[in-house]
């Protein structure tokens, strides 16, 4: 059994049940087996057995009051993971099925992630088991201030900066900041995705969805010799991810016919109506069922998977993790994809990636691919620091240029260690070697 193999037995005994962290772990051991033959120094000074344990992982408990005067404890958590090339960044999610795996697995991967953008930011994690749905904001904004009232002390615009993530929007920002300015005395850029008058940024709602369509373009001029014009695009989410990577695919001269939420999927041959599924999603929070009353020519299905049988050039996982399935995989190569991006955090299971390189379908992992939402973070700590504020236009265009910068990033990558093409592997072992040769310079710490 070889380095990699036994540390990777030592990581799934000693974070015993974390299956999402045991996955990111092994795909990652998987690109830097052809890493390490170049680097004998990292094996010599355990570099990857500190590289997959946090430096720091907080949990706490959250006791709040919702309008009832009902008392509540939920658990929160921050994953500090790494700090080697910038402070702790990464977002905020609250959901109840969070737990600490989830999150060491997020938090995991953020910091390959960030590292690609080419900003100086670390990777963590972090949220609470807390369920925002169905809470009036009083209620939310009583759990935000009690959850807030114990993350304060370990984060700062130096040290670790939360944004937001799934149920974790504007509002929920805005009751966290509040509460953080409060108790720590000071306006600093603490928290990213803040209101756009107070600190925030343009372009950040749209960011991670448009950021996986710059990334996917700029493979379609590179490989394919081709743009998104006229191409069919099939998207699986119906959220923020989605909404805005289906706009810019629009806008670039692309059509989407596939979307999907957790209760089925959308198939309209004309090109999804984006302003009908934004009032049914964003206005009415409301199942995409609602989209066929209105456009009775699209179909509609209860199994979400469908999404993926339609034909397509161009396919878009943005919904949640370990969503497309080889089945998928098989079904959507049969019908002619040349390209999948991932938009939202490890969606495709690895059997199916490896399906997908193997059939010389493009694939754009999320830490590349959906790297435009924590690019967009990273401006606006910029613009924080240097208490400025850019256009939307002026955000656009340097959100275009990080992602055509990753996707040459990982494919020169890709080819210097003798596998071109193969952007997995590409992604990782660039995510990894900035991260690594920045814990080789500053020591054992």
């Amino acid at each position: 059994m070889g380095y990699l193999d036994q540390l990777y037995q030592k990581v799934v005994e000693k974070n015993y049940g974390e299956e999402e962290f045991h996955q990111a772990v092994k795909e990652i051991f998987e690109s830097l087996e052809i890493a390490l033959a170049y680097h004998p120094e990292f094996e010599r000074t355990k570099l990857i057995e500190r590289l997959v344990e946090p430096e720091r992982v907080v949990m706490f408990r959250v006791p709040w009051v919702d309008d009832k005067g009902e008392i509540h404890v939920n658990r929160g958590f921050r994953i500090e993971f790494s700090s080697a090339i910038g402070p702790y960044k990464g977002g905020l999610r609250f959901h109840p099925t969070v737990k600490l795996g989830t999150l060491k697995f997020l938090a995991f991967e953020q910091i390959f992630k960030n590292s690609l953008t080419g900003i100086p930011m670390g990777g963590g994690k972090g949220g609470s088991d807390f369920d925002p749905k169905g809470k009036s904001d009083m209620e939310v904004m009583r759990f935000c201030q009690a959850f807030m009232q114990e993350l304060w002390r370990h984060i700062g615009p130096y040290t670790d900066v939360p944004a937001g993530d799934i149920g974790v929007g504007g509002r929920e920002i805005g009751f966290l900041y509040g509460m953080y300015k409060k108790l720590a005395n000071e306006f600093t850029g603490t928290l990213t995705g803040k209101g756009i008058n107070w600190g925030g940024s343009w372009v950040r709602k749209e960011a991670t969805g448009y950021g996986l369509v710059y990334i996917v373009e700029r493979y379609l001029e590179d490989v394919r010799k081709t743009s998104f014009k006229d191409k069919i695009v099939a998207i699986s989410g119906a959220g923020n991810v989605a909404i805005y990577a289906t706009e810019k695919v629009h806008q670039l001269g692309g059509k989407v016919i596939a979307m999907s939420d957790s209760r089925g999927c959308i198939i309209d041959k004309d090109g999804i109506d984006l302003d009908l599924v934004k009032e049914i999603k964003e206005v009415k929070r409301g199942s995409l069922r609602e989209y066929v009353e209105k456009r009775p020519s699209a179909e509609y299905s209860e199994n979400r998977q469908d999404v993926w049988k339609v034909k397509c050039d161009v396919a878009l996982p943005c919904a949640t993790q370990n969503e497309v399935f080889i089945e998928d995989a098989k079904e959507l190569v049969k019908n002619g994809c040349l390209v999948v991006g991932e938009g939202a955090n490890m969606p495709t299971t690895l059997e199916a990636t490896k399906y997908f390189i193997e059939n010389g379908v493009g694939f754009l992992p999320g830490k590349a691919a959906n790297a435009g939402g924590v690019a967009v973070s990273g401006l606006e700590m910029a613009q924080n620091a240097y208490f400025t504020q850019w256009t939307f236009d002026e955000v656009d265009k340097k959100l275009q240029g990080i992602m055509h910068n990753i996707y040459n990033s990982i494919s020169e990558t890709a080819k210097k260690y003798g596998v071109e093409g193969n952007y997995v592997h590409g992604a990782n072992i660039a995510g990894f070697m900035k991260v690594a040769n920045a814990m080789m310079d500053q020591g054992i710490v």
